[in-house]
């Protein structure tokens, strides 16, 4: 099953990168599972000297630097650091913003995050490492993780990118890794959701019923506070009234 699956995500890739005319991607490496399988996939479709992974501290813990770079070590692919925190603090300084508001800083972070592998994007295609998890709970920062070129695994539930990781050969260390936006130390994805990442496949395969009420609840609201950042940019229709005009 996960042999044919990442056959198949192995080709669109491919074709989702020659069909824009670009040779390779680029892609952003925490050390998490989500861009380690991700990677893997576009070494698969493109070969790794194809591939570019950024590892970009910025106020992070070093655990996310380090395996980063164990990341980019074990698939074979080239990798810069670049250390933004400089440019953070001055966004920090510039703005008056909060930093106590940790939550507003993860957002800004990712941004910043996102503006720096597009600036790398010359002949490459940005990479996007969502899954359907945090896609349908909002888990992601609008335009900053959220933004891509392609996305290979959003159709994958959090437990699928796991097991996809699997069939990849991807080290132990990163499979059992706990799931973190590195936000602040010991920080974990289900802790800040308030709900765990079973719960919410449960909640949309299986049904409501499925989980606890107060699962049920917390995913509810995740689902319908995030619901514009699964939309297209709204836009007044003026063109018809203009064209009767």
């Amino acid at each position: 099953m996960y042999a044919e699956l990442a056959e198949n995500i192995t080709i669109w890739i491919q074709k989702t990168v020659k069909d824009a005319g670009m040779k390779g991607v680029v892609i952003g490496l925490s050390g998490g599972i989500d861009s380690g399988v991700t990677a893997a996939l576009c070494v698969r479709a493109l070969g790794a000297e194809n591939v570019l992974g950024l590892v970009m501290p910025c106020d992070s813990i070093e655990e996310d630097t380090r395996d980063g770079l164990r990341t980019a070590e074990h698939l074979g692919i080239s990798v810069k650091v670049i250390d933004i925190s400089p440019v953070l603090q001055t966004f920090v300084i510039a703005g008056d913003l909060d930093t106590s508001d940790v939550l507003n800083l993860g957002n800004v972070k990712a941004r910043l995050r996102m503006t720096m592998e597009y600036a790398y994007s010359k002949n490459r295609l940005v990479a996007g490492t969502g899954n359907l998890s945090e896609t349908k709970t909002g888990y992601w920062t609008k335009w900053g993780d959220g933004a891509a070129d392609f996305l290979p695994i959003a159709d994958l539930w959090k437990d699928e990118v796991i097991k996809l990781g699997k069939y990849l050969k991807l080290s132990d260390w990163m499979l059992s890794r706990v799931p973190s936006a590195g936000l602040w130390v010991n920080q974990s994805d289900e802790d800040e959701m308030g709900v765990t990442y079973e719960e919410i496949k449960s909640y949309f395969t299986t049904g409501v019923q499925s989980v606890s009420a107060e699962a049920a609840e917390r995913i509810g609201q995740l689902f319908v506070s995030s619901a514009h950042k699964r939309e297209i940019i709204p836009f007044y229709h003026a063109r018809g009234w203009l064209d009767e005009s």
